[in-house]
């Protein structure tokens, strides 16, 4: 059952769970929460935190794609200066998917977290976690962040000059995140 499903089933069996009539001195013998509303809520925070995961693997697939087609594009660039041919549009491309790794996607993906953000919903919702993901990332920290975004400004810069050992350079420091960032997972 699709989790949004799951929420609407939750909530019909706890309105209807709540217009049980019930009389005052059952009531007053009776202080605590009646089973089935608790049984509902537990599936509540069930679908909730399903939710949760959910979006935890969409963003790892999300990086996963951008990891995969940079990864093809770096393999094309480098086949390109070793070749002596021109590789610059190949490493403008790269520097803008090894960005989005930094960022956890393009900017539609950002509108998606920014929205998401202003609903209230924030996947690393902690005091301690603030201090090791931005708000609204769910896999790529602070530490990711900033390899990723220093790799793709200096990747960018090689558009001009392009030298296939520096690349290689900035692409191993970018697999290496990448792969610190499975393992975490």
């Amino acid at each position: 059952m699709r989790s949004s499903s799951r929420i609407v089933v939750c909530l019909a069996v706890l309105i209807a769970a709540l217009a049980l009539p019930t009389t005052a001195r059952a009531a007053a013998m009776d202080a605590t929460t009646p089973p089935q509303l608790v049984a509902t809520y537990e599936d509540l925070a069930d679908a909730i935190l399903a939710v949760k995961q959910t979006e935890r693997n969409l963003v790892e697939s999300i990086l996963a794609m951008t990891y995969g087609h940079a990864a093809a594009v770096y393999a094309d660039a480098d086949a390109k200066l070793k070749a002596g041919q021109s590789a610059s549009a190949h490493i403008e491309t790269l520097a803008a998917l090894v960005s989005q790794l930094g960022n956890e996607g393009d900017a539609a993906v950002a509108a998606v977290r920014k929205r998401l953000v202003e609903g209230g919903h924030i996947h690393h919702s902690s005091a301690d976690e603030q201090k090791v993901w931005d708000l609204g990332f769910v896999v790529v920290t602070k530490e990711a962040k900033k390899v990723f975004l220093d790799a793709a400004a200096a990747i960018g810069k090689m558009a001009a000059k392009p030298d296939a050992a520096a690349l290689k350079t900035e692409w191993g420091k970018v697999a290496k995140q990448y792969a610190a960032l499975n393992e975490a997972s």
